[in-house]
């Protein structure tokens, strides 16, 4: 599985017209076969990043569908979409992401994926990208994984108040964007404990030595967060 990630910068003025060009074009474009699904479609909450900054995920099926899917948008039944949703933004940045080998998504049955434009409740996700230490991206990881994915799965496990689930984790496909990076999808599962996060100081026993903020900091201590809230119509939310 390989998953199309997109951020785009959206003219103000247009934000319901891309919006409507995911839900009403692209998305049941992609239905035509089972090569691609959109799996969300997410807005950059207000007050928390750059205005009108919508992100993308479109799972692909292999290396072959993305070709295909490449050739529709270049010159293709989708090259008349790409254009006018062209109009409507400032710019897109893309990056072909592969799951990392501990993510809970991994291969998916894109044929499930809902195309109906169903509506539900929004759901708000904390993005996470970080950029290891040269040398360090295979060590990052593993202990990403063995020690981050894993305390939070002791949590659940011990009937802790979860405030976070990871639904993906990704890096990108060699050779499409940076080497060193690691992508955590990960949906926010009780708000007032973010609101906590945003208003006061992590506390210090979250950051001594033994926790994952403190032993992290040997394999990077540079990373990105940005809460994304998903349309009420997105496939996944």
């Amino acid at each position: 599985m390989l998953f199309l990630h997109e951020t785009h910068q959206v003219k103000g003025y247009d934000e319901d017209a891309f919006e409507a060009a995911f839900r009403d074009a692209w998305m049941p474009a992609l239905a035509e076969n089972d090569d691609a699904r959109l799996l969300w479609y997410t807005n950059h909450a207000h007050g928390s990043g750059a205005s009108y900054s919508v992100v993308t995920i479109t799972g692909v099926r292999d290396g072959a569908a993305w070709e295909a899917l490449a050739r529709r948008v270049q010159h293709g039944d989708l090259q008349a979409w790409a254009r006018d949703t062209d109009e409507l933004r400032h710019d897109v940045a893309g990056k072909v992401l592969v799951p990392l080998e501990w993510s809970p998504l991994q291969e998916l049955d894109l044929s499930t994926v809902p195309t109906d434009g169903a509506e539900h409740e929004p759901t708000v996700y904390m993005e996470d990208t970080m950029w290891p230490f040269e040398g360090r991206s295979p060590e990052y990881v593993e202990k990403a994984g063995s020690f981050y994915a894993k305390t939070l799965g002791e949590q659940r496990a011990a009937g802790d108040p979860r405030f976070l689930e990871i639904k993906a984790a990704f890096q990108p496909a060699f050779g499409s964007h940076q080497r060193r990076e690691v992508m955590l999808m990960q949906r926010v599962l009780d708000t007032d404990r973010l609101l906590g996060l945003l208003t006061s100081d992590i506390p210090p026993a979250m950051r001594a030595p033994g926790t994952w903020m403190h032993e992290a900091l040997a394999l990077r201590d540079q990373w990105e967060s940005r809460l994304l809230r998903t349309s009420t119509w997105s496939p996944f939310s």
